[in-house]
């Protein structure tokens, strides 16, 4: 066995995720194999880990693991697109935040933390992956 690949054990120690929950996303789908033994045990690389935390940190912040499957499935996003529709998003929210009343402040305040959080984790996921 290589020094690159981990049992199923070994990827959830490092981790931090129950081995059950690596069996879950195999069956979803959001982990695959890298290779199995003779004896058919499941290896997988170690960038599974960060794979795994990335799930997690997703998930932490509402994404669900059905939209995370759809999207680690579908390779062709429209990056582009996406940036775009969100410039749109912020200037709708500066221009409510300009028009609502003060009480109405601490909400926008919230999902506008719950958003740049959500970018923060978007950068973060973009900056470990190998280039195209």
């Amino acid at each position: 066995m290589g020094d690159t690949l981990l049992r199923i054990g070994e990827l959830a120690a490092q981790a931090g995720v129950s081995t059950r929950t690596i069996d879950y996303y195999t069956h979803l789908g959001l982990l695959v194999p890298a290779e199995r033994t003779p004896a058919n045990y499941r290896l997988y690389d170690v960038g599974a880990v960060e794979r795994v935390n990335t799930i997690r940190q997703l998930e932490a912040h509402g994404v669900s693991l059905d939209e995370i499957t759809t999207a680690l499935r579908t390779n062709n996003a429209d990056v582009l697109g996406l940036l775009h529709r969100l410039d749109e998003d912020v200037r709708a929210l500066r221009e409510v935040a300009e028009s609502t009343a003060p009480h109405a402040h601490g909400l926008l305040a919230a999902i506008t933390t719950r958003a740049q959080s959500l970018i923060t984790t978007a950068l973060e996921i973009g900056q470990h992956m190998p280039p195209a």
